[in-house]
């Protein structure tokens, strides 16, 4: 069963959402829908950084990851983003051979937007159980350095930061077992992802039903309920789409972890991992306790994963 052996996570300084409204061109009236209606409020930035040492920042924070690298059989690079540095410099790999981690396999999984840090959880699970080897591990890397105008905001949705999160996975043990995972994607032949015109609509309509659609089928893999969630860790893209979709789905009140979304904005696929850092350092998750990683991403990408702590 995977199980979270250490979750990990570098915030960089921040800056007010008014401080970006040149360089991405908002109007006034696109900064108060951001700061007062979607409660974004600071942005991770840390431009002078390239990706590998942001990278590197969260996994040097691993507790269980020094003197245990021999053990680490893969390096996951979970990419919210298809590209995220410029040819031909390879973050991952730089990471990966300043932790000392030469002999690991390495690659990366992308295309499900800011749903891949899960996918690449379950992935790394997978990996892990076919192994047959109850020492492995596996570290996966999140969080994306917002290199173009293209990957800085998401228009009328969120505003993209730079934080970073390091998850050293396991194939069993007793804390933070994952339960249950469902995933799925409701893309488009022509492989358009773009929030503009017909696909923005589009996007809105299906959005809370296929969030509801991914959480059912996870809580079911689980053998749980809405009810039995202590928490929910979503991914931080704004206050209104996770206040709609807790009245949706039923989740408890003060259930759903929303802190973030003020603090960090939203970091691309690290958002559910940086929540849990976030709940672990607050003392809100306790033993037995059940929650939920839940996120969504361009291409209309969907996931959830259930966790028993």
């Amino acid at each position: 069963m995977t199980s979270l052996v250490a979750v990990s996570s570098h915030l960089p300084e921040t800056v007010p959402v008014d401080a970006l409204k040149d360089a991405l061109g908002l109007s006034d009236q696109q900064v108060k829908r951001f700061t007062r209606l979607y409660g974004l409020d600071r942005i991770c930035k840390a431009p002078e950084r390239p990706e590998s040492e942001l990278l590197l920042a969260a996994a040097g924070k691993l507790e269980g990851l020094a003197g245990q690298e021999d053990r680490v059989r893969y390096v996951i690079r979970a990419k919210g983003l298809r590209t995220t540095a410029p040819y031909p410099v390879n973050p991952l790999r730089d990471v990966r051979d300043a932790l000392g981690l030469r002999h690991a396999r390495t690659f990366a999984v992308a295309d499900h937007g800011c749903a891949t840090g899960l996918l690449a959880l379950d992935l790394a699970g997978t990996l892990l159980e076919a192994d047959g080897d109850p020492d492995a591990l596996a570290l996966i890397l999140a969080g994306d350095k917002t290199l173009t105008p293209f990957s800085q905001w998401v228009a009328d949705v969120s505003i993209m930061s730079e934080a970073t999160a390091a998850v050293l996975v396991g194939p069993g043990g007793g804390r933070d077992r994952m339960l249950g995972y469902a995933a799925r994607i409701h893309g488009r032949d022509d492989g358009l992802i773009d929030l503009v015109g017909d696909l923005a609509k589009e996007a809105v309509r299906i959005y809370q039903d296929a969030l509801e659609e991914v959480v059912t089928a996870a809580l079911g893999e689980a053998g749980i309920g809405v009810g039995d969630l202590a928490l929910v860790l979503p991914h931080n893209v704004n206050r209104v789409s996770w206040t709609v979709a807790a009245k949706n789905l039923g989740i408890p009140a003060g259930a759903m972890f929303l802190d973030n979304i003020a603090a960090t904005a939203h970091c691309f696929c690290a958002d559910p991992f940086i929540n849990y850092r976030s709940v672990r350092d607050l003392g809100l998750l306790k033993p037995g306790d059940h929650y939920l990683m839940t996120s969504a991403g361009l291409g209309q990408s969907f996931a959830a994963a259930v966790f028993q702590h």
